[in-house]
């Protein structure tokens, strides 16, 4: 079985992510969306909604799930759930910079090798920073996020939590 993970915090979930994940599912037998936290970082929503709001939207994707990836390295991540890939989507040029060293270290910590996959145009200026900026100034984001995502947004206000 190819199994790959897609790893992210998430925060939110926007059809970006939803796109690329949909096309991991095309590629990969299992899919799993790894949510994780960087305590640096202050999120809108817990770990636990990411994931609730993550399942609500992928479940009519087969082979899809979601769980959290806890503390720890990626590579041992992908180890410990058996994936032998990483799928990662790249909006542009400094995405593909930022990220083929971190591919080129899990790959020499585990083998597990990293897939990117370029965002389609539709959704290449999504982030879920800007998603989340947008929210808190009145904007509307209905086209960028799945709708249990909007939602939740919607149900936390525009400062969110």
């Amino acid at each position: 079985m190819r199994r790959a993970v897609c790893p992210g915090s998430f925060d939110p979930l926007h059809k970006g992510h939803l796109e690329v994940i949909a096309r991991a599912a095309n590629l990969f037998d299992e899919v799993i969306v790894a949510v994780s936290d960087n305590p640096a970082k202050r999120y809108r929503f817990s770990t636990e909604r990411r994931l609730e709001l993550i399942r609500a939207t992928v479940s009519g994707l087969a082979g899809v799930s979601a769980q959290a990836m806890g503390p720890g390295l990626l590579a041992e991540f992908c180890r410990e759930v058996g994936a032998g890939a990483i799928v990662k989507g790249l909006r542009n040029g400094p995405d593909l910079e930022f990220e083929t060293p971190m591919a080129a270290m899990n790959r020499h910590l585990t083998g597990v090798e990293t897939v990117f996959l370029p965002a389609d145009a539709r959704y290449v200026h999504l982030s879920s920073s800007l998603i989340k900026e947008v929210h808190g100034l009145g904007g509307d984001i209905s086209e960028m996020v799945p709708t249990a995502v909007l939602s939740a947004l919607r149900a936390t206000g525009p400062g969110g939590p």
